[in-house]
C-alpha cells in the first residue's frame, strides 16, 4: 500500500474513532434522583392546552374537536389528577364534561384580554361551566398574565374577579401571574382566595440553571407566603423546557427537564405545597412568539406522544447519538475522498501536513454534522426557517468535502472577487474559485447570525453545529498555506469587523455562563482572524 493511501487511511479511521468515541460519550444517560413520586402516585396539577402542530390559538374559527381532548385527557389522567386550561373557547367548553369521564378535575381557565367582547364571553361561559360542574371544577382562574402584558389595569381586574367571585358561590377563584407582579398589586389578594404565582427559573430576569432552578422556585413561593400571609400559594407554572437556546447559565435540555421536574415535585411534597407543572403537552405554535424554547416545555412529546422521561431513570440528551455516529464517519468518509481525489494529480502529492489539516475539517465535520442534522426539524419553523437552516445544512456538507478537496489540490483560500468578478473568476483555477465561493457563503452565513444576535437575540437560536462545520473547514487551510489570490478589499475588511465585534458582543452580552454563546463568539473570532489573514496576503502584494 503505497503512502498516499496508508497516512490518509490511517488518519480517517484516527478521527472516525474520534468522532465515535465522542459521541458514545455524549449519548450516555444522565442519571436521575430517585423518584418523588411514591408508586402509583400521579402529578398534583399539570397546565394543558389542546393544540397539536398546525393548530394554534390565532386561528380563527378553530373548534378543537371533542375526540382530540378526550385522548389527551385519557393519556394524561395517568399521570397527573388535574389540569388547569387557560381558555374556554375553541372547544374547551367540553373539557369538564371529559375531565369527569376520566377521573380528572379542573383548574377552570377564564382568559382575559384588552378585547372586552371577548371578556365578556369568557366570563359568561366560565361562570356557567364553574356552576354546572362543582364536582370536577376545584378553582376558576379568572385570567392570565392579563397584567404582565398590559392589558388589563389592576383596578378593572379586581373588578373582574369580584364579580365572578359573587357568580360561582362556593368555587375558589383565583388570579394568575408572574411573581413580581403579585408583589406590585397586592391589593388584588382582597378578591381571591389564594394566590397564584408563576415561577419560571429560565425566563427569569437573572436566568438560573437548572440544578438550581428547583430550590429558587422554593425560595420564590416561601418568599410570597411572607408577602401574603393568611393565603395559600399555589404555584400555578413551573417547569423546565427540553430544547432550544441557553440564557446564560439555563441549558434546556431532556435531561435538565426531568432533573427540575424532579427537583421541584420533591420540594413541593417535602414543604406541604400545591404545584402546578407546565406543561402536558408541548406546544409547537408557541415557537412563533418564543423561538424554538417556547415549544418545547411539555412533559409529552408533540409529535410522537410520548412522555419524554421516566421519573427515577436515565435521561438521554442525544437520542440519536447513534444516527450522529453514522453520520459523523460518513463525513470522514466523504472529506478523506475528495481530499484523495483531489490530490492525485499533484506530481509532489498531498503532503503529511495538508492531510493534517483535512483531518481537523473531518473531525470538525465528523462530531456536529449529526447535531446539525438532529436540529434542523427542531430549529426550523415555517417555510423561511426551513430554508434558512436548510441552506445553512448544505454549506456545511459543501465546506465538509469542498475544502479538503481545496487542500488536497495546493490551493489556498482566495478573497470574495475570485467568485464575484468575472474577469478574475475567468483567469482562476476550479479549485480557487471554489474557496473562494465557500468563504463567501460562510461569511454571509455567520454575519447574518451574528446580526440577529447582536440586535434581536431573546429568542434565536444559536446554530453552532452547521457553523462549526463552515468555520472549522475555512479555517483549516491556513495551517498549510497562505492564500495566493489578490483581489481582497472593502469586502473582507468590513466583514472582519462585524465578525469581530459580533465575536465579542454576543457572549458578553448572553455572559460567558452561556457556553452556547461563547463558542457561537469563537467561531466568529477565528473567521474573522481568516478574514485578516486573506486580507494580510493583499498588503503583502
Amino acid at each position: 500500500m503505497s503512502s498516499f493511501v496508508r497516512l490518509p487511511l490511517v488518519l480517517a479511521l484516527v478521527v472516525a474513532a474520534l468522532v465515535a468515541g465522542l459521541w458514545v460519550w455524549l449519548g450516555r444517560p444522565v442519571a436521575m434522583p430517585s423518584s418523588p413520586l411514591a408508586a402509583g402516585e400521579k402529578l398534583p396539577c399539570v397546565s394543558y392546552a389542546p393544540f397539536r402542530d398546525g393548530q394554534s390559538p390565532f386561528q380563527k374559527g378553530l373548534v378543537i374537536p371533542e375526540a382530540q381532548i378526550d385522548e389527551d385527557f385519557a393519556q394524561l389522567a395517568k399521570i397527573t389528577s388535574c389540569v388547569r386550561t387557560y381558555s374556554i373557547e375553541m372547544g374547551l367548553d367540553k373539557a369538564p364534561d371529559i375531565a369527569r369521564k376520566h377521573g380528572l378535575s379542573m383548574l377552570l381557565g377564564v382568559w382575559l384580554g384588552p378585547d372586552v367582547d371577548r371578556n365578556r364571553i369568557e366570563l359568561d361561559t366560565g361562570v356557567r361551566l364553574a356552576q354546572e360542574n362543582r364536582d370536577v371544577v376545584k378553582a376558576v382562574v379568572v385570567g392570565n398574565e392579563v397584567l404582565l402584558r398590559g392589558e388589563m389595569s389592576a383596578t378593572d381586574l379586581g373588578t373582574t374577579l369580584r364579580w365572578v367571585k359573587s357568580q360561582v358561590g362556593d368555587v375558589p377563584v383565583t388570579y394568575a401571574d408572574v411573581w413580581e407582579f403579585w408583589e406590585r398589586n397586592k391589593g388584588l389578594t382582597e378578591n381571591v382566595d389564594f394566590v397564584t404565582v408563576h415561577i419560571l427559573p429560565y425566563w427569569e430576569d437573572l436566568p438560573v440553571s437548572a440544578a438550581e432552578a428547583g430550590p429558587h422556585v422554593d425560595e420564590i413561593r416561601q418568599r410570597m407566603a411572607e408577602a401574603f400571609p393568611g393565603k395559600e400559594i399555589l404555584i400555578g407554572e413551573t417547569g423546565w423546557p427540553s430544547a432550544g437556546r441557553m440564557r446564560e447559565e439555563a441549558l434546556p435540555s431532556p435531561s435538565n427537564q426531568a432533573r427540575v421536574m424532579h427537583d421541584v415535585v420533591s420540594l413541593a411534597k417535602k414543604r406541604g405545597y400545591r404545584v402546578n407543572v407546565i406543561e402536558a403537552f408541548d406546544q409547537p405554535w408557541k415557537r412563533r412568539s418564543e423561538g424554538t424554547v417556547g415549544g418545547h416545555w411539555g412533559l409529552i412529546d408533540a409529535g410522537t406522544r410520548a412522555p419524554k422521561f421516566e421519573w427515577g431513570q436515565p435521561v438521554e440528551d442525544f437520542p440519536g447519538w447513534r444516527m450522529h455516529i453514522v453520520v459523523g464517519v460518513l463525513a470522514v468518509a466523504g472529506a478523506f475522498g475528495a481530499a484523495w481525489r483531489a490530490g492525485r494529480s499533484r506530481e509532489e502529492g498531498v503532503t503529511p501536513a495538508e492531510w493534517g489539516a483535512v483531518s481537523l475539517v473531518a473531525l470538525f465535520g465528523g462530531a456536529t454534522l449529526g447535531a446539525a442534522i438532529s436540529a434542523l426539524p427542531l430549529e426550523s419553523l415555517g417555510l423561511v426557517g426551513w430554508l434558512r437552516n436548510g441552506a445553512l445544512l448544505a454549506l456545511a456538507l459543501a465546506a465538509v468535502v469542498g475544502m479538503p478537496a481545496v487542500i488536497a489540490s495546493g490551493q489556498g483560500l482566495a478573497p470574495f472577487s475570485v467568485a464575484l468578478d468575472g474577469r478574475l473568476r475567468a483567469r482562476s483555477a476550479p479549485m480557487a474559485i471554489l474557496a473562494a465561493l465557500l468563504l463567501l457563503l460562510g461569511v454571509v452565513a455567520t454575519g447574518a447570525v451574528a446580526f440577529e444576535l447582536v440586535f434581536d437575540p431573546r429568542y434565536k437560536d444559536f446554530p453552532v453545529f452547521p457553523l462549526t462545520c463552515i468555520v472549522a473547514a475555512l479555517f483549516a487551510p491556513l495551517l498549510v498555506r497562505r492564500a495566493e489570490r489578490e483581489g481582497s478589499g472593502l469586502g473582507e475588511t468590513v466583514a472582519a469587523w462585524v465578525l469581530l465585534i459580533g465575536g465579542i458582543y454576543v457572549p458578553l452580552n448572553e455572559s460567558l455562563a452561556n457556553w452556547q454563546a461563547a463558542w457561537f463568539g469563537a467561531l466568529c473570532l477565528v473567521l474573522a482572524f481568516t478574514l485578516w489573514r486573506v486580507q494580510a496576503v493583499r498588503r503583502k502584494g
